[in-house]
């Protein structure tokens, strides 16, 4: 995969199976939307090398030489029913396939709200793959009926911060995390401001 790709809007294309679309780039290049699988554990620890170590502070929010095996067997294995993750690949067999953007959502033990994460590989990067996979992660989160989605934001991270605020996420300041902002979806309120809207 290039470094440098051409910015233009992306077609995309339902393929069969759940949660999964064939994404076709400027150049004509494709990407799969897919859900995570065990064997994407030897492409994430690849991929991870291959990050900027300001994306890995940024994503992680502490420096990392290396994705750990232990860590990227946990990612590709999302616990059933409770966790949820997709990547953005290349079309290629699991294992085979390079990974430019990753995002999971975990349920908290309350079974009530859910943390999100997103990592978009630096030469993917406005091409609204990150909008497009945290529209996936909210559309899991009201299907799971949590009444939140959460997540905990670098407050430099302006790009994380700007998208979780057009997607209608608010920001909550904590003060035992300086320099962290936790931003944070109402499922329910926004399900209801929906419908309002439709029936109005």
């Amino acid at each position: 995969m290039s470094p440098q790709l051409p910015r233009g809007p992306i077609k995309r294309r339902g393929l069969r199976g759940a949660w999964r679309e064939s994404l076709l780039l400027a150049d004509g290049r494709e990407l799969i939307l897919r859900p995570i699988v065990g064997e994407d554990a030897a492409s994430l620890r690849a991929g991870f090398a291959l990050l900027e170590p300001e994306e890995v502070r940024l994503r992680f929010l502490h420096p990392m030489r290396e994705l750990p095996e232990p860590m990227a067997q946990r990612l590709a294995h999302p616990l059933p029913r409770r966790e949820f993750a997709l990547v953005v690949a290349e079309p290629l067999p699991p294992g085979q396939a390079w990974i430019g953007a990753v995002a999971r959502a975990s349920i908290d033990p309350d079974g009530e709200q859910a943390e999100f994460a997103i990592l978009v590989w630096h030469c993917l990067t406005r091409l609204g793959l990150g909008k497009l996979l945290m529209k996936r992660l909210i559309r899991w989160a009201k299907l799971k009926r949590l009444r939140c989605l959460y997540g905990d934001v670098l407050e430099e991270n302006r790009a994380m911060l700007r998208l979780a605020e057009q997607l209608g996420f608010r920001r909550e300041h904590r003060d035992q995390e300086r320099g962290m902002t936790r931003v944070v979806l109402d499922l329910r309120a926004s399900a209801v401001g929906k419908s309002r809207a439709q029936h109005g």
